[in-house]
């Protein structure tokens, strides 16, 4: 037994921190057994009667080592250390997390960010550089743990301070440094979506990447956590809330792809997950995105040759987060983001989107329960997005309409072949 769970943990079948614990339960299986010999060896007795408190002055014939030297009786002591192990609060200190732990639950917690903050703040340059920050956080009645971090901001629009109160970060952790074996494992550069304004739009955009996980695992998962600014020597500032957004790397590895970066056409990456993005953009009234110059789209593939699949992300700039900078691009000649505008590429025949417009049928009642009963949104945005979601859904059930919005690309005389180039080289 203790040979195969040697074998186990030093597969690649477990990540690091199960490894871990593996490793560990092969030592308590070494000193079980160890102990067990001890115990129940004719040349031992005395230790026998004290830790079972038998009064025979021989161990009883069932406890006794076999001419073969294994006791087959002794492996439900091994499982019971085991089991004590495994029942215990954690098992360590802190608990040990798989590399997508940050991300398997939706339970909001809070990080705080200590340091230079005021300085991180203000540089909002083309170049910014990385400032050394404390990153503390609790988590599940656990004591706070604390992680040494370098943090800069980050982003475009967002960057911009007549644009936002607050820039989004960047957070860089050490490799294989003291994150490992808390929620924060396997992290390297976490992006950390901050308030533009005021946090409930943080909240709304944080919904839409929800609805996008439902559609495809291609999608990047998104931690809504409560941010906590300390300045050093000051007081700390009240807590807002925030987004912690899956690493490129890690959700290209969860779905057995690599992140690729190329020059291409729509056309040129996979049909089928394009089509289930352009509608999902459609969906949420964003505009705000082109595979051409990778704006708000990252690609990800088997290999370096394979076709990509187009990963979309910030949605701040959506109708269903009416953020109040939103605008949409004059070049498309809308009057509102609320105004939905599908931005696929031309084809001509209608039987191609079968299977998406099934797609999203089949997920209706999933993505109207993100908003239905939601204790962090307010009644009225419940409603008002309510009321969206149901216009998209008309759609899909009015044949002349939809043909109207999903062939709008292929008109001449519109917008639907406009290249949204966003702010990159700006």
């Amino acid at each position: 037994m203790i040979k195969q769970f040697k074998l186990l943990a030093e597969s690649n079948f477990l990540t690091p921190g199960f490894k871990d614990q593996f490793r560990l339960i092969k030592v308590l299986l070494c000193a079980s057994k160890a102990l067990a010999w001890r115990c129940f060896s004719f040349r031992h007795r005395t230790w026998f009667q004290l830790l079972t408190f038998f009064p025979d002055s021989k161990p009883p014939l069932y406890f006794r080592k076999r001419n073969n030297g294994h006791n087959p009786l002794l492996l439900p002591i091994y499982v019971l250390f085991i089991g004590i192990f495994l029942a215990s609060s954690n098992g360590f200190s802190q608990p040990v997390n798989s590399r997508a732990a940050l991300f398997e639950s939706d339970e909001v917690f809070q990080i705080t960010l200590r340091g230079e903050m005021k300085a991180l703040m203000k540089d909002r340059s083309g170049d910014p550089v990385y400032y050394p920050l404390e990153l503390a956080y609790t988590f599940q009645n656990n004591p706070e743990t604390t992680i040494p971090v370098e943090v800069r901001t980050r982003g475009h629009f967002r960057r911009l301070r007549e644009n936002c109160f607050y820039p989004p970060l960047l957070i860089n952790f050490k490799k294989n440094g003291p994150q490992e074996h808390t929620l924060f494992s396997e992290q390297n550069k976490l992006k950390l979506v901050m308030p533009c304004k005021q946090d409930q739009y943080v909240i709304y955009e944080w919904l839409a990447y929800q609805i996008y996980s439902l559609v495809t695992p291609n999608s990047f998962r998104a931690r809504l956590v409560k941010v906590q600014l300390e300045e050093s020597g000051k007081k700390p500032k009240n807590p807002f809330y925030g987004v912690l957004l899956e690493e490129e790397k890690q959700m290209a590895r969860r779905n057995g792809m690599i992140p690729v970066e190329r020059d291409l056409r729509p056309q040129e990456v996979q049909r089928q997950p394009f089509l289930e993005m352009a509608l999902f953009e459609y969906l949420i009234g964003n505009t705000d995105w082109s595979i051409q110059y990778l704006q708000n789209i990252k690609l990800i593939a088997k290999d370096t040759n394979a076709a990509p699949i187009a990963v979309p992300y910030d949605f701040d700039h959506s109708g269903i987060v009416n953020a109040p900078y939103a605008h949409p691009a004059p070049e498309l000649k809308m009057n509102s983001i609320k105004q939905r505008r599908y931005r696929g590429y031309c084809i001509q025949a209608m039987d191609v989107y079968a299977e998406t417009i099934a797609r999203f049928q089949e997920l209706k009642p999933a993505i109207y329960a993100i908003y239905q009963n939601n204790p962090l949104i307010d009644e009225k945005y419940q409603k008002t997005t309510i009321r969206f979601l149901d216009e998209f859904y008309e759609t899909l059930q009015n044949p002349q309409k939809l043909e109207k919005d999903l062939l709008y690309p292929c008109d001449p005389n519109g917008t639907g072949n406009v290249v949204i180039q966003g702010l990159r080289e700006h």
